[in-house]
């Protein structure tokens, strides 16, 4: 579709200013982190042909957006799927998006990535006239510095780990939770230029579990199958992941749901240190609910935990394909789906 070069408040960014953007940023972290860590990522990997957009007063009024264009959104439209940034000491430049209708059709559905519970709270202070905010929250852990002395028991003889690569992108992409708002395409340049770890079976080449250096930046979908849990498999791939994502110059990071405490142990366990709240949101205007309630293209957000083999994702990238109407459920084609919580991290405490 075409790129809008410019909005009522923003403007596009062009590719020469991105480092300096990258530069300024570094003040504002670690709540900066995910957008900082998306742009190195995509100036050094080039995974996908991203979008940002600053204020036309940047950096006086520093709100930055980033349209990843690879989420598939029920339009195909790039304006409905983005993320926002903006320093929580100057929150109120958030209002801009209020009246930006240039950029944003607030008549359509839209679904933000994982943002910073401050900015969404300002967001729902005037959206909340327009529409319906859903959100799934989400919390930031960083790495400092990783658990080095942390002893792990050798693999069975039975599995081994390797580099994920080309040849097992359609295995990934058939059973990722997510498969219909994430093309193939992604996950074929993923492999190829970010860090990716699998452990299969060594006599039949099965693929265990896998884990992925994401392209904004997080350590994402750990994903481990139902019979392969409880076999230690993901802090195997969390440890070695995160020592590849150091050595790339990156700063690891995941995002874990709060009842999530199989991940919150995991993860913690290696060092990872919670640093703020998100939230990811579908937000749904009024035009497009009937009596109070959703049109069925627009489903309440619900949490099964007691569903086997539920999905429960690290990076989360699978709530938009469980939770909204541009997923119609692999589970009825009779797919297989992989559990996103290894369900053996407590043998490995």
């Amino acid at each position: 579709m075409e790129i809008i070069p410019e909005g009522r408040h923003f403007r596009l960014v062009q590719e020469s200013e991105l480092p300096e953007i990258l530069e300024y940023l570094e003040r504002f972290l670690p709540e900066a982190l995910k957008f900082h860590q998306t742009i190195r990522t995509y100036l050094n990997d080039r995974v996908w042909d991203f979008k940002f957009y600053v204020s036309k007063e940047w950096p006086k009024k520093p709100i930055i957006l980033h349209f990843p264009g690879c989420t598939l959104t029920p339009n195909n439209n790039i304006y409905q799927s983005f993320g926002i940034f903006c320093p929580s000491e100057q929150i109120e430049h958030v209002d801009l998006m209020s009246t930006e209708d240039v950029l944003i059709d607030w008549q359509q559905p839209l679904y933000l990535n994982f943002t910073h519970i401050a900015i969404m709270n300002r967001l729902d202070d005037f959206y909340k006239k327009i529409g319906l905010m859903e959100r799934l929250e989400g919390d930031i852990y960083v790495c400092n510095k990783l658990n080095t002395d942390l002893e792990l028991d050798d693999l069975c003889a039975e599995a081994e780990m390797r580099q994920l690569t080309v040849d097992d992108v359609k295995r990934i992409h058939d059973l990722y939770p997510a498969n219909e708002i994430e093309c193939v395409d992604v996950f074929e340049i993923l492999v190829k230029v970010l860090p990716g770890l699998g452990i299969f079976r060594k006599d039949t080449n099965e693929l265990a579990a896998w884990m992925v250096h994401s392209y904004y930046g997080a350590m994402f979908s750990m994903q481990t199958r139902p019979h392969y849990r409880r076999l230690g498999y993901g802090i195997r791939l969390a440890t070695a992941l995160t020592k590849l994502v150091i050595e790339r110059g990156y700063q690891p990071f995941v995002v874990i749901r709060p009842q999530n405490e199989a991940s919150r142990c995991l993860y913690t366990k290696l060092g990872f240190e919670k640093v703020y709240e998100t939230c990811r949101v579908k937000m749904t205007p009024n035009c497009l609910q009937t009596n109070g309630a959703h049109e069925p293209t627009a489903p309440e957000f619900e949490v099964d935990d007691n569903k086997e083999n539920k999905p429960i994702d690290e990076g989360i990238e699978d709530m938009l394909a469980e939770k909204c109407d541009i997923s119609k459920g692999n589970e009825a084609a009779g797919q297989e789906k992989f559990s996103t919580t290894d369900e053996g991290i407590e043998e490995d405490k």
